[in-house]
Formats: structure tokens, sequence, C-alpha cells
């Protein structure tokens, strides 16, 4: 069985970096609020783990 990652964003990104912002969007992520569920993965916890203040991830 797969391990899932739910990841909710928790602050807006209209003051961060660009590649902050691109990274919300790699992961599928829109707007405050909005919840994705993603397979773990080693190329998704880096991405969790350079935004990590504007996101807020269960398992």
């Amino acid at each position: 069985m797969t391990k899932l990652i739910k990841v909710t964003q928790i602050k807006s990104s209209i003051s961060c970096p660009k590649k902050h912002k691109s990274t919300l969007k790699g992961i599928g992520l829109r707007h405050i609020g909005h919840t994705v569920k993603r397979i773990k993965s080693p190329r998704l916890l880096g991405m969790i783990n350079s935004i990590a203040y504007l996101i807020k991830t269960e398992e």
C-alpha cells in the first residue's frame, strides 16, 4: 500500500519568492485552505521542506 501525505496551504503566497510559488503550484495547491493528497516520495518531501512555512502536512 502506498503512503499518502495530506498537504494543506495555510498561508498566502503573495509575499513569498517566485520559486516558492512555483513549488506550491507543482504540489497542486491553489489557495489558502486548499488540501491535496499526494504519494509520499523523496521529491515531494523536498518540496514540502522548502515551503514548510506555507503549508501543514499530515500522514
